[in-house]
């Protein structure tokens, strides 16, 4: 193989360079002149095997094309590699770009072949001027149309809403421990007025961002991700249908119909989520001309910041207490909230309904010799308040699950504040002991036969099967649970994919299937419904 850093050709003459919309498909020894973008990886999803090295190129007129070096010759190129430089290539394959995630708009690809001669081009005529970049921005409608696709991946450019659940209001705190454990970042992005979208930042994009973000002297409001995919955050469902199986092809009854239930899960088309990919890069506030124009714009029109309401901006997805177990079970679920609808059975009254916590960050306060100790501030001598920490049986049409309820999430199904309730307690009572545990009050009580919806949080102890109880962080509001609907009332649109439990067609008449799902006959018993016990 010739040198990559070979500065010339030995030919005695400098070839005629070509511009990328000259190229036409096929091997060619012309001279290219380029800018090199940005380069990444090109890894296989199932062995994390390197595939080559991808290329965004931009030459003197502006065209921007993708280009590639296989793995067999990224050693000899790859140490040669700027972003931002310029170099000139001899010798090239031009060959038919990819039709998934392309990340220019070209439909030629350049690729390093066997011949190819790549050298700095550090002498640029004074007439010759290579662009530094080049951006394809979509907008909120450009990413619903395209959302699922898997075709060119374009670029967003807006202002932050939440920093992984946080407002800008104060600024946001990034675990780097956290960041990398959990390879993501998530940011609510609403570009102009239009409508607030996730993004996703994955591997080295979260770290980028979580640089820039960290080591900004203000807190960052503008941000632009490129080549970012449009995706659905599907709604694992599981719907109850039913199969009328002609018996008449099955055994020697003739004309007998029966309705043969079965369980299948389906993803129904959801919310659009835009999730970085191994080629996007991360830029914020004035670190390109897009940002820098989009931060001014931003700053001539504040009364943009003030259109959405947090509520709106955090909306979780409705899902059934089984589909919430049902995402526990997958083997890639992360932590994740959700909303659910859900019926008060009873509250439980073996366990402290309350605990003691520390008056500045919520944790649970530990007795010490002479006074409460709180691990996470550090301090020996911490005031404590009473928070909710009750357990109680809640259910659904289908399933029956144990939620807790935590801090102000008490507070707002009750009307009462914790602190206050044990406070009144205790004043009633005072020939008690120290270490006597106030019994479950009447206003929990009373809430068992209620309906509401429920923000609930999964975390990474029930992901684990540490614990079954889920975590109610708010009471969203009150609600009456939802009828159970029939075939012809279940919601199917023709974009959905489905994917069936394995199945056998028996005489093309119907399935077999085995009970591997997680369907709701396999579900344990302690999550079946049941009645309310109060007539409430």
């Amino acid at each position: 193989m010739k040198s990559a850093v070979k500065s010339q050709l030995t030919t005695g003459k400098a070839p005629l360079a070509m511009y990328f919309n000259d190229i036409s498909r096929g091997l060619s020894e012309s001279q290219l002149r380029f800018r090199v973008i940005h380069f990444w990886e090109a890894k296989n999803i199932a062995n994390r095997t390197l595939i080559g090295i991808e290329l965004l190129l931009i030459d003197e007129q502006g065209t921007v094309m993708q280009g590639f070096i296989s793995s067999s010759r990224a050693p000899t190129y790859l140490p040669h590699l700027k972003a931002g430089a310029t170099y000139t290539l001899q010798n090239f394959l031009a060959a038919t770009s990819k039709e998934i995630y392309r990340v220019a708009d070209q439909n030629l690809t350049i690729s390093f072949s066997n011949g190819s001669v790549l050298a700095p081009l550090d002498d640029i005529p004074v007439s010759v001027s290579f662009p530094t970049d080049r951006f394809r921005f979509h907008t909120h409608e450009d990413f619903q149309a395209h959302r699922g696709l898997r075709g060119d991946l374009y670029d967003v450019v807006g202002h932050l809403r939440l920093v992984n659940g946080q407002s800008l209001i104060d600024r946001p705190v990034l675990d780097e421990a956290e960041v990398i454990s959990t390879r993501r970042i998530l940011v609510h992005l609403q570009s102009k007025d239009e409508p607030v979208m996730k993004l996703y930042l994955w591997d080295q994009a979260a770290k980028d961002f979580y640089k820039k973000f960290t080591s900004s002297e203000d807190t960052p409001t503008v941000l632009l991700v490129t080549t970012v995919n449009p995706k659905v955050i599907a709604e694992s469902i599981r719907l109850r249908l039913f199969a009328v199986v002609l018996l008449s092809e099955l055994s020697d009854i003739h004309d007998s119909v029966t309705n043969v239930c079965f369980n299948v899960l389906t993803t129904r088309t959801g919310n659009l989520a835009l999730s970085s990919m191994a080629s996007s890069r991360v830029f914020i506030d004035k670190d390109i001309q897009p940002t820098i124009d989009y931060f001014s714009w931003l700053g001539s029109n504040p009364e943009i910041a003030k259109r959405v309401n947090a509520d709106e901006v955090t909306r979780s997805e409705t899902m059934t207490i089984g589909q919430i177990y049902a995402y526990i079970k997958q083997e890639n679920a992360k932590e994740a909230s959700f909303d659910c609808i859900a019926t008060i059975d009873d509250v439980k009254r073996d366990s402290a309904w309350y605990y003691i916590g520390c008056s500045g960050c919520q944790t649970k306060a530990t007795r010490g010799p002479s006074s409460l100790m709180c691990a996470k501030c550090g301090k020996t001598n911490v005031s404590g308040v009473a928070k909710y920490l009750a357990k109680i049986s809640v259910y659904d049409k289908n399933d029956q699950a144990v939620f807790v309820l935590l801090g102000d999430a008490g507070s707002e199904l009750t009307g009462k504040n914790a602190a206050e309730l044990v406070n009144n307690y205790f004043e009633a009572n005072q020939d008690l002991g120290a270490g006597h545990q106030m019994p479950v009050p009447q206003a929990l009580l009373d809430t068992i036969g209620q309906t509401h919806k429920f923000r609930v949080k999964v975390s990474k102890l029930n992901l684990t099967g540490k614990i079954q109880a889920i975590t109610v962080t708010k009471i969203v509001s009150s609600e009456v649970l939802p009828p159970v609907p029939t075939p012809t009332e279940i919601p199917h649109d023709v974009e959905d994919e489905v994917a069936l439990p394995s199945a056998i067609v028996i005489d093309g008449s119907g399935f077999k299937a085995d009970d591997a799902d997680g369907s709701t006959s396999s579900m344990d018993e302690s999550r079946k419904a049941k009645r309310p016990k109060h007539g409430k």
